[in-house]
């Protein structure tokens, strides 16, 4: 009996000591910002004053705060205040997020096009994105956006974009090939949703008109010379985000998941579903090797139509291809590539890469085994630069240039702000 009310005292006494260590955070200091509104990332982290200290939270907001367009880098520190109390001191170190950018791309057709733009990314010091851009592929086109992900609280938020665009778009018919002038007028607002640290949803509508003008080449009884139809979208997006940032470098995986239900006032452009889901994975190797992989997975209505949702373009999916070369109702691409850090001093990264960027699609009217046709498949080696600031948002300026290896390749060069994927 004696025995057991000592072990009894024992285990009491060790509750008690480990309960006396446990400390509670009494202060949070916020340092480094100087834009940012310190209210605005107090409202970002999830560590709250009188709640015990845990590492894994300050873990998780630390890479939090790194997410944000306005942070380059964030780190930690905690400090005895009292006997169970602590001073919690979040540090970041901020990017400039006025950032002009421009992306430009030709192949050996000759093809020339370029957008333009500057965004601002922290607007108000609340992680406000504003921005605007001019594009010439041709015709004229331009647009403007504003995204708040923040601006109804921690996890509620809204995006609205205006565009105009206006491109020369290959028409693909039976007995050849017509050029169109098209026209796409839309609005679009969406309510930003984060459920927590790695998952995040948008969802809202699209107003838009579209406007196709023949100019030349092959025509088709059945394919009108003039089309102008009113449609409207519905938009669901779900973005799962594990990747771990460390400046240039990321580690991890994304997968980003988007569903799209067109409808449409007019016989000739019926409406359509569309879905494609993008999956990323990043890998360090060694201290300045980054393996970057994205494959996406795509599938619409498989309406026999000319007007096919999914486009075999150079500055989307395939390095080197061409400007909108072909179109289809189903997509897989593979976009892989060995990024490695050349020269890195102060602010400036200067890093080179290996790609191969390959895909197949179904087309209009079509069935799965098209994917397997050799007229489908494209697949483009290539080697690029990157040129990066590490105090700027966004900040790098990307030339690729990448030779097509399959049947009527083509090859270009690519240029652009921001990683191709």
């Amino acid at each position: 009996m004696i025995q057991k009310l000592c072990l009894f005292l024992l285990i009491t006494l060790v509750g008690l000591s480990v309960a006396a260590q446990t400390k509670r955070v009494t202060k949070i200091v916020i340092q480094g910002n100087e834009k940012t509104k310190s209210s605005f990332l107090e409202k970002v982290i999830q560590l709250k004053l009188g709640t015990e200290l845990d590492s894994s939270q300050i873990d998780e907001d630390i890479y939090r705060l790194k997410r944000l367009p306005s942070i380059a880098h964030a780190y930690f520190q905690v400090v005895d205040d009292e006997i169970e109390g602590c001073t919690v001191t979040y540090g970041v170190e901020e990017n400039f997020t006025l950032i002009p950018f421009a992306n430009v791309y030709t192949s050996n057709n000759e093809e020339f096009a370029y957008r333009i733009g500057l965004q601002e990314f922290n607007a108000l010091g609340q992680n406000i994105t504003l921005g605007g851009f001019y594009q010439k592929d041709i015709f004229d086109s331009y647009g403007a956006n504003i995204r708040a992900p923040y601006i109804l609280g921690r996890k509620l938020g809204l995006a609205f974009s205006y565009q105009n665009l206006t491109t020369q778009e290959p028409v693909f018919l039976d007995n050849g090939t017509a050029d169109y002038r098209y026209n796409n007028e839309s609005v679009e607002l969406l309510a930003l949703y984060q459920l927590n640290f790695k998952n995040r949803f948008e969802f809202g509508i699209n107003f838009f008109t579209e406007d196709y003008q023949y100019l030349f080449g092959s025509t088709d009884p059945s394919v009108p010379q003039e089309l102008n139809v009113d449609k409207h979208l519905f938009k669901l997006i779900y973005n799962y985000d594990g990747l771990r940032y460390h400046y240039q470098y990321l580690e991890g995986f994304r997968s980003v998941l988007n569903l799209q239900y067109v409808g449409s006032t007019n016989t000739q452009l019926p409406p359509f579903w569309i879905g494609f889901n993008d999956f990323s994975y990043f890998k360090r190797i060694g201290s300045k090797g980054n393996w970057a992989t994205r494959l996406r997975l795509g599938i619409s209505s498989n309406l026999d139509t000319p007007f096919a949702p999914f486009a075999v373009d150079n500055n989307l999916n395939i390095r080197g291809v061409g400007n909108l070369i072909d179109r289809g109702t189903a997509a897989i691409v593979l976009n892989t590539e060995y990024r490695h850090t050349l020269y890195e001093k102060d602010w400036f990264v200067l890093q080179g890469n290996v790609f191969m960027d390959g895909g197949s699609w179904r087309n209009p009217g079509g069935d799965f085994g098209d994917f397997g046709d050799k007229q489908n498949l494209r697949i483009y080696p290539g080697l690029g630069i990157r040129f990066i600031h590490k105090k700027i948002f966004n900040a790098i300026f990307r030339i690729d240039y990448g030779h097509g290896v399959t049947k009527e390749a083509a090859k270009g060069v690519v240029f652009g702000i921001g990683q191709y994927f």
